[in-house]
C-alpha cells in the first residue's frame, strides 16, 4: 500500500492534467470533442454521433433509425463517435487520417482542427455500457498523421458486447500499427470479473518506453513499444450488422455508451497541447 501511495505522489508531482471533460454541463464541449467519426471518408451528417446527457453524464447511443456511417467503404457499420483533431487532403484524395479501407477516398475534406493531441501521458476514462452482441464500445487513439507512417493506434479500451455478462467482461488493448513501420501488431485481451454495465475507470500510461493499461486502477498488461509522435482521441459505440444477425433491422436492447469523464494527464515539461 505504501508503495501505490508513493508511486501516485510521484506522479501527481511529475504530471499535469491537460485536457478533461466531466460532462456535467448538458451540453458537448465543441471545444473539446468533434461529434463525428473520420468524416473525410464519408460526411459530418452521415458519421454524426447520436448522443444526449442525463445525470452528469454523456451517453453516445446507436439509435434505430440511425443510418451507416460510411456505406461505401464500410457497409452497414453504424457509430456514435467523438473525436479531438481532423484533417484531411482535397476530395478525391487519398490523404486521411486512419484510412481504414484501401479504396477510401476522401468524400468530403476536411479543414484541419486539432482540440488535444498529446504525445505520452496517462489517459482515463470512466464509463458504463449497454452492448448487446453485435455492439462494442473503445477508447482509442490514432496519430494525427502529419507524416503518413505517424498512423499508429493506441487501443486503451475495446470492449465487445458478445464477450460481456454480468459475470465477467473481456477487455481488450493494445497497439495497431496501420501505416507505421516502427511498430507491430501488439492486441491482447483480459477477462476479468465485472460487470460492464456498471462504471468502471479504464486507463493507460503511455511514456516513451511503452503503454502500461490498467482497469480499476489493477495493471491488465504493458506493451514495450511506443509510438513517439501526436495522436488524437477517439471515443464512441460501434454496432455491425453482420454480427447481429441482420443488415437492415437493430437489435431491440438499449445500445449505448455512458462516459463520466474523460482525463488527460501530461508529463509536467509537456503539459501543453
Amino acid at each position: 500500500m505504501r508503495i501505490i501511495k508513493r508511486m501516485e505522489t510521484d506522479f501527481a508531482a511529475s504530471h499535469a492534467l491537460a485536457f478533461h471533460d466531466e460532462f456535467a454541463d448538458g451540453a458537448l464541449n465543441l471545444d473539446k470533442w468533434l461529434p463525428c467519426h473520420l468524416p473525410q471518408w464519408s460526411s459530418r451528417v452521415l458519421a454524426a454521433a447520436r448522443h444526449d446527457f442525463a445525470l452528469g453524464h454523456l451517453r453516445l447511443r446507436i439509435d434505430p433509425d440511425q443510418p451507416p456511417w460510411c456505406p461505401e467503404y464500410d457497409g452497414g457499420v453504424r457509430v456514435s463517435s467523438l473525436q479531438t483533431g481532423v484533417q484531411s487532403g482535397p476530395l478525391g484524395s487519398t490523404r486521411g487520417q486512419h484510412r481504414f479501407n484501401p479504396r477510401s477516398v476522401v468524400r468530403e475534406a476536411q479543414q484541419r482542427r486539432i482540440l488535444c493531441a498529446p504525445t505520452f501521458g496517462r489517459f482515463e476514462l470512466r464509463a458504463r455500457a449497454n452492448i448487446p452482441p453485435g455492439t462494442h464500445v473503445a477508447l482509442w487513439m490514432i496519430g494525427i498523421e502529419d507524416e503518413p507512417e505517424q498512423s499508429g493506434e493506441i487501443c486503451v479500451c475495446e470492449i465487445f458486447g458478445r464477450h460481456a455478462t454480468p459475470e465477467s467482461t473481456r477487455v481488450a488493448f493494445g497497439v495497431h500499427p496501420f501505416g507505421d513501420p516502427a511498430l507491430v501488431d501488439d492486441f491482447r485481451e483480459a477477462e476479468l470479473p465485472i460487470d460492464v454495465r456498471e462504471f468502471h475507470l479504464y486507463s493507460a500510461d503511455w511514456t516513451p518506453r511503452g503503454i502500461t493499461f490498467h482497469v480499476d486502477g489493477q495493471q491488465i498488461g504493458h506493451v514495450a513499444q511506443s509510438p513517439a509522435y501526436p495522436m488524437q482521441l477517439m471515443l464512441g459505440i460501434y454496432e455491425r450488422p453482420s454480427e447481429t444477425g441482420s443488415p437492415t433491422q437493430a437489435l431491440p436492447q438499449d445500445k449505448s455508451f455512458v462516459i463520466d469523464h474523460l482525463r488527460v494527464h501530461r508529463p509536467v515539461e509537456s503539459a501543453g497541447l
